[in-house]
């Protein structure tokens, strides 16, 4: 069973005893970085929506990023992110042998690196899949990468002999993988606030986007390789409920107050 997860920002992280590898589609990284090297900093800022200030830090790492870095440089994917869904997922306090069983089983999407394991190491920068860079082959990130990752994913779910994906990724990242290539059966769980007040189960996106990295946590803790396996969720208060459920879309509940 494998599990996609979306990035965030960038977060500093101290050293762990995990060797660090290369990503798949490196050299993908280094075209993509060349591309963005060359946008004017108004370009880069209305690529991105940034502030003036944001736009300057990610024009500097695009200029300082390096097809050739020294270690110093690179930080292992799973450790370099932060935000809602990197809070869940906490992998800074994952031991040594889950962070290595995840570099198996977890992936994460990036509109830089394609795809990443969580032990690739990186540099830093900022480049949402759903950005319009234009590049020989189209007009944002999606024609670029086509059907590499879905091809990717397939490959490694090959390996571990698996026909499932468990996608804990944002629609922005998960659209640029696209279904028939892939092959594979999606489980996609979604995660709701009960407020107790009549009206229903609802999403909220911050506490949701935090569930789907706490739920990629529960598999990695637990080496799940049954998908059934993840209905006994229960990180944060959430429980499975089944009359909200599909057959690949389980629903999760807890009340608004857990949180």
């Amino acid at each position: 069973m494998l599990v996609v997860i979306s990035p965030a920002k960038r977060l500093d992280w101290s050293e762990r005893d995990v060797a660090m590898t290369e990503p798949v589609f490196q050299d993908d990284a280094n075209r993509l970085a060349k591309t963005a090297r060359n946008l004017t900093l108004g370009s880069l800022k209305a690529l991105m929506d940034l502030s003036d200030d944001l736009a300057k830090l990610n024009r500097d790492r695009f200029r300082d990023f390096d097809e050739s870095p020294s270690i110093d440089d690179l930080r292992p994917a799973a450790l370099a992110f932060a935000g809602d869904t990197y809070q869940g997922l906490e992998a800074a306090s994952l031991d040594t042998d889950e962070l290595r069983w995840a570099q198996d089983h977890l992936r994460i999407l990036s509109g830089l690196y394609g795809i990443l394991r969580p032990l690739d190491g990186i540099q830093a920068y900022r480049l949402e899949m759903g950005s319009r860079l234009k590049t020989r082959r189209g007009g944002n990130l999606y024609d670029y990468w086509r059907d590499q990752i879905a091809k990717e994913l397939r490959a490694q779910a090959a390996d571990l002999k698996t026909d499932t994906l468990i996608n804990c990724a944002s629609q922005e990242y998960f659209g640029a993988v696209p279904v028939k290539p892939l092959g594979l059966r999606i489980i996609t769980p979604a995660f709701m606030e009960d407020k107790g007040d009549g009206k229903g189960p609802k999403i909220v996106s911050f506490f949701a986007k935090k569930a789907r990295g706490s739920m990629a946590r529960f598999i990695i803790q637990r080496r799940l390789t049954d998908p059934a396996g993840i209905l006994d969720f229960d990180l944060g208060g959430y429980a499975y409920r089944e009359d909200l459920s599909k057959p690949d879309a389980p629903v999760f509940v807890r009340p608004y107050d857990a949180n």
